[in-house]
C-alpha cells in the first residue's frame, strides 16, 4: 500500500536576506572602517603601538555604535508595528464587518473573485482575526517582527568579528609591510564577503566579490591619502 508524501517544503532565498544583509553589513563595516582606519594611521607614519591602539579603539567603538544604532533603528519599527496592532486589535472590536470588507478586497486584489475572496476572509478571521490582518493587510509577520535586541547583538558581533581581521594582521605583520599586508588580507575578506551575500542571494558571486572590494580600496586608498597629507603637515 503506497503513502502519499507530503510535499516538500521549498527553500527560496529570500528568506535568507535579512540575517544575511545585516550580517554582511555589520562584518563588511567592520574590516573596512578599521583597515582604513589603520592604514591612515600607518601612513601618518604611526608606529605599532599607536596602531594597535587605534585599531582596539575603533573594533570597539564601531561596535558599539552598529549595536545602538540598529537597536534604535529597530526598536523604532517595533513601536510601530506595536501601534498598527495596536490600532487593528481596536478595529476589529469595533468594527468587524468592515475589517472583513477590507481583507477581502486585499483578496480581491490580488486575484481571487469576490465571493471566494469573501470566503477566506471570513475563514481566516475567524482563525486568528489579528494574525490575518497583521500579515496580509500591514505586512507584519512572526519571522520578519522586529526585534531591536536580537538585531543590536548581532549587528555589533559581526562588526567585531570583521574588525578583528585587520587588528591581528597589524599586530602580527613585519612593521615596514604593515600598510600592503592590511590592505591585501582586507580585500581578500571583503571580497569573500561579497561573494559569499551574491552565493546566497542567487547572483554572480564574481561580481559581488569584484563589487565589494573596489568599493574597499577605493575607501582605504583615500583613507590613506588623507592619513599621508595629515603626517606630513604634522
Amino acid at each position: 500500500m503506497s503513502r502519499t508524501r507530503p510535499p516538500a517544503m521549498e527553500r527560496h532565498r529570500i528568506a535568507k536576506t535579512g540575517w544575511l544583509r545585516a550580517a554582511v553589513l555589520g562584518a563588511d563595516d567592520g574590516i573596512l572602517s578599521t583597515a582604513s582606519l589603520l592604514l591612515g594611521v600607518a601612513a601618518a607614519h604611526g608606529d605599532r603601538n599607536s596602531l594597535m591602539i587605534s585599531g582596539v579603539a575603533g573594533l570597539v567603538a564601531g561596535a558599539m555604535s552598529m549595536a545602538a544604532g540598529e537597536y534604535v533603528s529597530v526598536h523604532s519599527q517595533a513601536d510601530g508595528e506595536a501601534a498598527d496592532l495596536a490600532l487593528e486589535r481596536e478595529e476589529l472590536r469595533t468594527d468587524a464587518d468592515g475589517e472583513h470588507r477590507e481583507l477581502a478586497a486585499i483578496y480581491v486584489g490580488r486575484g481571487l473573485d469576490p465571493e471566494l475572496a469573501r470566503q477566506v476572509a471570513q475563514q481566516l478571521m475567524a482563525h486568528d482575526a489579528l494574525d490575518a490582518h497583521a500579515r496580509d493587510e500591514l505586512g507584519i509577520t512572526e519571522t520578519a517582527r522586529a526585534r531591536p535586541v536580537q538585531a543590536a547583538m548581532a549587528s555589533g558581533a559581526s562588526f567585531a568579528a570583521g574588525a578583528l581581521v585587520p587588528v591581528i594582521v597589524a599586530a602580527a605583520a613585519p612593521a615596514p609591510s604593515i600598510p600592503v599586508a592590511l590592505t591585501v588580507a582586507s580585500l581578500a575578506c571583503l571580497a569573500t564577503l561579497g561573494a559569499l551575500a551574491a552565493w546566497a542571494g542567487g547572483a554572480r558571486m564574481v561580481t559581488g566579490g569584484l563589487r565589494t572590494a573596489l568599493w574597499g580600496a577605493a575607501a582605504m586608498g583615500v583613507t590613506s591619502g588623507v592619513g599621508a597629507l595629515f603626517g606630513t603637515v604634522v
